[in-house]
């Protein structure tokens, strides 16, 4: 977890992002570089249906938007004592293991999300905020965009900044593929945390290993993870992911997402949209 990407946008999320940021990069001793991130100008609002009227985004309001994002990330920051590093100072390979947290700001990139997608398939984790409907949030598609294009893992900040991160780990194990690679991804997490957990819940499961086969194999990796298997009951699967999360006292859920399509999710519901929408803790995510 040596890079972190952080797409920075004015929203109601943005100081937990930042939190949340530097919680990791403190961890891993991380270069965080943070990037500009504002809709593109073919995006539009409709304002009066029946006419066919439309406003056209305001470039120039977008720009100061963005301008002053940038700046609150800088801001924060150097108020914590993370140094600058140089936009195009090189990253030695034998420093890096001893370096501490330090960052980047880029601002010239382009407006939309498309760029995000391929920009974060250079970073060992992307940092976005949970997003939601109400006016403020943090927009669905960023973190869309991240999780399906970004071909890395997703830290999903909760809305409010949380004190820890990588604790007291719980692994929601549904015995997936999109699991197994998150998984994968958290083990420089896995590593370094003083508990874990891998939960599994009866009717949450696909055909695959169980939670105490996937105990067996971090032990292997010298990883010592608890495991446990709950039956079924009137909670969904996310309800008692979430449930079981704060009884462990946990700081990080690692979950891959839409094992389900994300159509059906968005039809039926499932445990990746119930973690979007009430997670109060960090999640790890990966599809």
């Amino acid at each position: 977890m040596k890079t972190l990407l952080v797409p920075v946008a004015l929203h109601d999320g943005l100081g937990s992002v930042l939190e949340t940021t530097l919680l990791a990069a403190r961890r891993f001793g991380s270069l965080i570089e943070g990037v500009s991130l504002r809709p593109a100008l073919a995006e539009y609002v409709p304002v009066d249906m029946v006419g066919g009227m439309t406003w056209l985004r305001d470039e120039e309001a977008d720009r100061a938007e963005a301008e002053e994002a940038g700046e609150r990330f800088v801001a924060f920051l150097e108020g914590h004592g993370v140094p600058r590093h140089a936009r195009d100072g090189r990253c030695i390979p034998e420093k890096i293991a001893e370096s501490s947290a330090r960052f980047r700001w880029r601002q010239d990139v382009p407006a939309g999300d498309a760029f995000l997608g391929q920009y974060a398939r250079l970073f060992s984790m992307t940092i976005v905020g949970r997003p939601g409907s109400e006016d403020g949030s943090p927009r669905m598609s960023t973190f869309e965009t991240a999780l399906f294009e970004g071909g890395r893992p997703i830290l999903l900040a909760p809305p409010t900044p949380p004190k820890s991160l990588g604790e007291s780990i719980v692994i929601a194990w549904n015995g997936s593929t999109e699991t197994a690679r998150a998984v994968a991804f958290a083990m420089p997490f896995l590593r370094t945390a003083g508990r874990i957990l891998v939960l599994t819940v009866e009717g949450g499961m696909v055909p695959g290993p169980s939670a105490e086969d996937l105990a067996r194999a971090l032990a292997c990796e010298g990883v010592d993870a608890a495991h446990k298997a709950l039956p079924a009951d009137r909670r969904t699967p996310g309800e008692t992911f979430l449930a079981e999360a704060a009884d462990f006292g946990c700081d990080l859920l690692i979950k891959g997402a839409y094992t389900q399509s994300r159509l059906r999710q968005m039809i039926f519901g499932g445990p990746t949209s119930h973690l979007l929408a009430y997670a109060d803790l960090p999640v790890l995510m990966a599809h």
